[in-house]
């Protein structure tokens, strides 16, 4: 149950639920096993209005707000993991374009996004040598007339080689730290942009990881996002709503293990009775089902600041380390509760169990974000 939503935040929130069930949950075994993308699954989702679910629908989004995203996220990751972790991605550009586009920016590209003409927009800010420490980018953007030539890598990609977009922060001022990076909007297929193979991964491997590879990529001045060198507050500020997509498609991993966990421990039977009915299991059960709930209120009072406009970079960053790492738990003790049954794949919680675990690394690792925490809390002591 989720209080207090307004009708338009119930409206996607089923919306996403009937997907999820409908759509994605009947092909996500064979998508995790073939690694095959889904891109037609991706454009339903969007003729939904699921690809933007947050942007104004001037431009083609549903403008259902910052809860909206998340109850439909949570909705969806029980579904599809791998699915939903592209499509996050894709609304955090969306986002992102809306919030620091020019007008002709907005009108040329959210339209693509939110109808689906792309399957997916892609965030490029990691690289090989700066994960963590994102403000140590070496991709480059230099200025030639009225274009950007950019020159790098970009590393851990989502949806790299099948985006119509890729949103990529590039070094415009070599060695200013932070305040040197730019973001720019390029388009598949321009020339000098190249998507490398998939990377093998442990989960969400229906979501294809790549890196991006920039060599004397020209694109046009007017594809710079906003001014020259804010592109590190630019990823900061989506980080801090992707946090919020991360908790809640954590929360969506782990409610599908719960649900598939406690209908196994009611039809497993040992020594006589249900597994359900002892008190080992039933505390499982307890702890996941207590641990869910205050996630997702954490989820929610974050999306609801953000919403708000409020600051909320501590919530954020509280509601991805404890849902996070409490549904890694849950997915855990789901395995566990399967017993050796839950070690094939013959069930799915071990496919939950292997998608959740990135949760806790992308999108700021939980080191990270207990950093961010601390410092936001020793803010008013200095």
């Amino acid at each position: 149950m989720d209080l207090a939503l307004t009708d338009v935040q119930e409206a996607v929130r089923d919306t996403a639920r009937r997907a999820a069930r409908e759509l994605l949950a009947p092909e996500a075994a064979r998508n995790d096993a073939e690694e095959r993308f889904p891109d037609q699954t991706l454009r339903a989702l969007a003729r939904l209005g699921l690809m933007g679910i947050n942007v104004p629908g001037e431009f083609g989004g549903a403008e259902a707000g910052a809860v909206a995203y998340a109850v439909a996220v949570r909705e969806l990751a029980q579904g599809c993991a791998g699915t939903t972790v592209a499509l996050m991605v894709t609304n955090m550009v969306a986002e992102t374009i809306a919030r620091f586009g020019s007008e002709a920016q907005k009108r040329r590209y959210l339209p693509s996004i939110c109808g689906g003409e792309w399957p997916a927009a892609s965030f490029c800010l990691s690289e090989p040598g700066a994960g963590s420490d994102a403000s140590a980018l070496t991709t480059t953007a230099t200025r030639d007339g009225d274009h950007y030539i950019l020159n790098g890598t970009k590393a851990w990609i989502t949806s790299g080689g099948h985006a119509g977009l890729y949103l990529i922060m590039a070094r415009t001022e070599p060695g200013r730290s932070s305040k040197g990076i730019s973001t720019f909007l390029v388009e598949a297929g321009t020339p000098g942009l190249t998507a490398t193979r998939p990377e093998d991964k442990l989960g969400l491997r229906a979501s294809h990881t790549t890196q991006i590879v920039l060599e004397d990529c020209r694109v046009p001045v007017e594809n710079r996002l906003g001014d020259e060198g804010i592109g590190f507050r630019v990823a900061m500020t989506a980080l801090d709503g992707g946090r919020i997509g991360v908790s809640a498609q954590a929360l969506g991993i782990a409610t599908a293990a719960l649900n598939t966990a406690a209908r196994y421990a009611t039809e497993r039977r040992q020594f006589g009775a249900p597994i359900a009915s002892t008190q080992a299991v039933q505390w499982m059960l307890a702890d996941s089902a207590t641990e869910l709930e205050a996630g997702r209120l954490m989820c929610l009072r974050a999306a609801s600041l953000k919403e708000k406009g409020q600051p909320h970079s501590r919530e954020a960053a509280m509601s991805k380390v404890f849902c996070t790492e409490a549904a890694n738990e849950i997915c855990h003790r789901a395995v566990q509760i399967h017993g050796g049954y839950g070690y094939t794949r013959e069930y799915p919680v071990e496919r939950h169990l292997r998608d959740v675990r990135v949760t806790r690394i992308y999108e700021g690792t939980s080191e990270v974000q207990r950093i961010v925490i601390a410092r936001e809390i020793l803010k008013q002591w200095q």
